[in-house]
């Protein structure tokens, strides 16, 4: 199955939320009225995208059909699906200028991000990059061991210290050997803070300090994981996270079992943070960069080729 399938079937449940009850709406051969962008907005609201964003997604909808004279419905969906692309694209890909280039991986407990972490490497060794980890999540149980089991399927070296030891300098630790090895990535783990607590913010803050200290030329992204389930609450995660960490780009997590895959939306237009890749699956090949024209192919259940 190609990226593109795989992406089709993981958006089924949001697809069945979002698309199937537009289409009622957009394969009536009827004028457009204004009950019909009051139920557009109502569909994009339950779906995750939010008050405001669907509220905006609307207006430039009508702007749009006011300016072409469109009068039908169904030619009103394509214009529909050209806004929501242009709203997701402008996603930066990871970049190399200088080697090594250090990932912080950041996200709450329970939103996948060791099992991403393990994902995201296993997708640079197929591109034939070298990779190095840091298990610098030392506090949660078992953390450690897991990302050093994942680390061992992946054929993957990993810089690890106690649990409960001092997560920065496990991160200092790893950008010192990822200088010293000159591997294309470093991905350092981090403990799933909740954004509630300060003093997990804190040891967060301590984190961002000695990266941005110690890797001061290189190239850093800050990338924060949200599980797809969670809808606007992920929302409100990448919110508080920018506060503390410089967020360079989102990691969207278990696509395939949610309705909420809208989330995209507002998670790119209200904090402008492109999504750089999403979890599809539970196998380390279900995991892909965002691809915006894909995406929203997908969602609307469309050809590739169109």
């Amino acid at each position: 199955m190609g990226f593109f399938e795989k992406l089709k079937k993981s958006l089924t449940k949001t697809r069945q939320n979002f698309t199937n009850r537009l289409d009622k709406s957009f394969e009536k051969d009827e004028k457009i009225t204004d009950s019909f962008f009051e139920e557009l907005e109502e569909i994009l609201i339950t779906c995750d995208v939010g008050f405001s964003c669907s509220n905006e997604i609307v207006r430039e909808l009508q702007n749009k059909i006011k300016q072409k004279k469109i009068k039908f419905k169904k030619q009103a969906k394509e214009e529909l699906m050209l806004i929501i692309e242009e709203i997701l694209k402008t996603n930066e890909e990871l970049k190399i200028p200088s080697k090594p280039t250090i990932i912080l991986m950041l996200g709450v407990n329970g939103v996948g991000k060791t099992t991403t972490i393990a994902k995201l490497a296993y997708l640079f060794k197929q591109q034939k990059k070298s990779v190095l980890l840091a298990a610098a999540d030392t506090f949660r149980a078992a953390a450690i061991e897991q990302l050093e089991i994942l680390a061992k399927k992946i054929d993957c070296p990993l810089i690890k210290h106690q649990q409960n030891s001092d997560p920065a300098s496990v991160v200092f630790d790893g950008i010192c050997a990822a200088k010293k090895r000159n591997v294309d990535y470093l991905i350092c783990d981090t403990a799933g803070r909740l954004h509630t607590k300060k003093n997990l913010m804190g040891e967060l803050e301590k984190i961002v300090r000695v990266t941005n200290k110690e890797a001061l030329d290189l190239n850093k992204e800050f990338l924060l994981t949200i599980d797809a389930t969670t809808g606007q609450n992920g929302l409100i995660q990448a919110e508080k996270f920018k506060e503390t960490a410089n967020i360079t780009g989102t990691i969207l997590t278990k696509l395939d079992g949610t309705a909420k895959g809208g989330i995209v939306i507002p998670i790119k237009k209200n904090l402008n943070l492109p999504i750089k890749f999403i979890g599809t699956g539970e196998s380390l090949e279900d995991f892909q960069v965002f691809d915006a024209a894909m995406f929203t192919k997908a969602l609307f259940n469309v050809s590739e080729e169109k």
